[in-house]
């Protein structure tokens, strides 16, 4: 999952965000400005309502934008790189390279996010009551009340012990301490999921059907967002103990064809395309380092008509987007960076960053179908699929 905008660096973490953190901007600020602050002090000019929806749902943006900075950053500190933060229709998801590596360091990470929802959630109230007693009711108390009880039940609702909340990532660190067994307790883990996922379909198409309450339209839909996240991440778990000890070197295909920028679309069909069998072609420099990715897909998205003008750096993935990485990488923690503009590829890079081999999903598909003749390697404990945190 990839933002579709940027908010630049936090913390040397690139933070993004996609259509759906509109849809909440919206649906938030019109909710509050429309129904519950004139509910609370009706006759206030309706410039007013809208000005106080419009703070408290970017402010609500904000918070949730912290929680995943606090995930981050206790990340980083422990030596886990961050890809990226995107916020998007359900709050935020940070996604991680790599695992922790003990059962403490994964309840630090979980837990710092809950904690910092908390933390925020007393800053607002406090705020908020310092204002009503220094200056009294008004919009400007009720939005801050409003941001400390939101972030209270987001913390709340995120401790839920099934993944992926955080409250799962605890479960996972509790029970991987206990019988030092990280995969059996992340497989537990995932099954607390989709047992709350179900169960919020359940009472929100209940409130619907018998009490007309279709708010649990949204809850239903949080409910099958989660069980399907909570089964792909099962999946990712079982397929990360079949690749346990594969490395990207053993599935990666080399030395690929490669291409300069510059090229015209319609001179590399008639050239390369048509003479080779590859569907991936890195574009480098002159030190062999990438400066994109173009795939057939991507090719066959430029018209007719401007092939002989289009450029590949062009109609390129830019190689910030293009996942990459290191032969002696673990090809599980490669597997959750196969997305986005890159069509499920990755280059793969020497230690001067020259491009020397790529994997896409036939390489991964192949390993994947003999892993059951391999000899079975015992997974360290640290050593486990990448995974997002999900709001």
């Amino acid at each position: 999952m990839r933002g579709t905008l940027s908010l630049g660096r936090w913390f040397g973490v690139p933070v993004g965000a996609n259509i759906g953190v509109l849809v909440i901007l919206v649906l938030v600020g019109f909710l509050l400005g429309a129904w519950h602050f004139p509910t609370l002090y009706p006759g206030r000019p309706a410039w007013s309502y809208a000005a106080a929806g419009a703070v408290a749902a970017l402010l609500l943006i904000a918070s949730v934008l912290l929680h995943e900075l606090a995930h981050a950053v206790v990340a980083q500190a422990n030596g886990i790189k961050v890809e990226r933060i995107v916020l998007w229709l359900f709050g935020g998801v940070a996604q991680l390279r790599g695992e922790p590596s003990t059962a403490a360091l994964d309840l630090a990470v979980a837990a710092v996010g809950p904690a910092t929802s908390v933390v925020l959630g007393g800053l607002f109230g406090v705020a908020a009551v310092a204002w009503l007693a220094v200056v009294g009711e008004g919009l400007i108390a009720a939005t801050l009340g409003y941001l400390g009880a939101i972030n209270l039940l987001l913390a709340v609702f995120n401790l839920v012990p099934a993944a992926p909340l955080d409250g799962g990532r605890v479960l996972r660190a509790v029970l991987w301490w206990i019988t030092g067994n990280r995969n059996r307790a992340a497989v537990v883990a995932t099954r607390a999921g989709r047992v709350f996922g179900i169960a919020l379909i359940a009472f929100g198409l209940a409130g619907v059907l018998l009490w007309a309450w279709f708010g649990g339209l949204w809850l239903a839909l949080i409910g099958w967002f989660l069980v399907n996240a909570a089964t792909a991440e099962e999946q990712s778990v079982v397929l990360g103990r079949q690749l346990s000890g594969v490395r990207v070197a053993d599935v990666m295909s080399g030395p690929p064809v490669t291409a300069p920028p510059g090229v015209d679309v319609a001179s590399f069909i008639d050239q390369v395309v048509l003479h080779q069998r590859f569907s991936t072609y890195p574009l480098v420099d002159q030190a062999g380092r990438l400066t994109g990715l173009v795939t057939l897909n991507r090719i066959r998205q430029v018209p007719l008509a401007r092939r002989p003008e289009a450029t590949l750096q062009e109609i390129a993935c830019p190689p910030e987007e293009v996942p990459t990485a290191r032969p002696e990488e673990p090809l599980v923690d490669l597997l959750p960076r196969l997305a986005g503009c890159a069509d499920g590829r990755a280059v793969v890079v020497d230690p001067d960053g020259r491009v020397i081999g790529v994997v896409s999903p036939r390489d991964v598909a192949r390993m994947t179908a003999v892993a059951d003749l391999r000899e079975p390697t015992p997974q360290p404990a640290g050593e486990a699929t990448s995974h997002t945190h999900l709001r």
